[in-house]
């Protein structure tokens, strides 16, 4: 039977709950491939997956719907692994459509990607390693994050990137690879964006929501007895419009009082102490880090109160600097009402592009 044919044998197809006559009609459809033209074969995708679905299954075909759906799953993925043109990467729960280049990391390429689930085609952001010795790091990124999730409230999970998957790829020379498949962060932009976006600095007043999201995820992630070891203005990530912060990269994280597992030349003189002596790192190691942002970011228009808080949170004896994260906020809070007088919102764009 051809798809063609298959989806006029389909009535129940684009309504309401589906029969016994149309399951049996969409399992029968199941041998005869899918259309050649992609959006064709996507809508005729997402018209089996409404009737196989395990969730839809009519009385009678609920034993068999799991096998079918996984049947039609499969079918879908090696049709679209068979594209010309298009790069795929199998993980374990998805195949994922690659998509452009959206960064190149220290460390590994940043792509944007598509896959299959429930008939829809959600996109995801793959973390892809350029060197395979660099798989572990991957690995740890991915520990780290399933961590994170075990401690704090439910809302601090907003400070970090939501993990998909990590799984290994092989290559055809042998090699692997370990991919890590975040949901993607749409809106948002990099502290390196909103400094190049204000040259001459940015108002204390609008960095301070920033400052104290930061602090908020810094606090998070030290609960779980983790520092993340590179809070640098790439890594982390505000959405304007929603006020929100997620911290990423978490594949330098470490456990607090070891010392950080990789350092990046290009941040060399951004380091606390500690962290170029190899010593262990600390929650101030973060306050360190955190408060170098801010202070690079608000630039000359920082008051003096404020300037002589980051100094005292950028002291080169670690033993000095603050090692609460939540103490350092109110801290923080108590600072600002001093200087603006109560909190009050405010809005906050950023250009469309850098100026000049």
């Amino acid at each position: 039977m051809t798809a063609a044919a298959a989806g006029a044998a389909i009535p129940g197809s684009d309504a309401g709950r589906a029969g016994a006559a149309d399951f049996d009609d969409a399992l029968a459809a199941l041998t005869g491939g899918f259309p050649a033209d992609p959006r064709e074969a996507a809508g005729y995708y997402r018209r089996l997956a409404r009737l196989l679905h395990p969730d839809t299954a009519p009385a009678g075909r609920t034993e068999a719907a799991p096998a079918a759906f996984a049947r039609l799953t499969a079918a879908w993925e090696a049709w679209q692994a068979r594209q010309p043109g298009r790069e795929t990467v199998t993980g374990g729960l998805h195949t994922y459509v690659l998509g452009p280049v959206l960064a190149q990391c220290d460390l590994a390429t940043v792509r944007s990607a598509r896959y299959d689930a429930r008939g829809e085609s959600p996109e995801a952001v793959l973390k892809i390693p350029r060197m395979p010795r660099d798989n572990d790091l991957m690995e740890h990124e991915a520990d780290v994050l399933a961590r994170l999730r075990t401690v704090g409230e439910v809302r601090h999970r907003a400070y970090a990137p939501t993990l998909i998957e990590s799984f290994r790829q092989r290559h055809d020379d042998g090699t692997e690879h370990v991919v890590n498949a975040f949901a993607p962060l749409t809106g948002f932009h990099t502290l390196a964006e909103v400094a190049a976006a204000h040259p001459g600095g940015l108002d204390p007043r609008d960095a301070a929501w920033m400052w104290r999201r930061l602090l908020t995820a810094l606090g998070w992630a030290h609960r779980a007895r983790l520092v993340h070891g590179a809070v640098f203005p790439e890594h982390v990530l505000i959405h304007p419009q929603l006020h929100g912060l997620v911290l990423v990269d978490w594949c330098y994280a470490t456990a607090a009082g070891t010392d950080i597992p990789v350092l990046l030349p290009r941040y060399a003189g951004s380091y606390p102490p500690e962290v170029t002596a190899h010593l262990p790192a600390t929650p101030a190691t973060d306050i360190h880090l955190a408060s170098l942002c801010m202070a690079q970011l608000i630039g000359d228009r920082t008051p003096p109160q404020m300037r002589a808080f980051l100094r005292g949170c950028t002291l080169p004896e670690q033993r000095r600097r603050p090692q609460d994260a939540w103490l350092l906020l109110a801290e923080l809070d108590d600072l600002l009402e001093r200087l603006y007088g109560p909190r009050t919102f405010r809005p906050f764009t950023m250009p469309t592009a850098p100026p000049a």
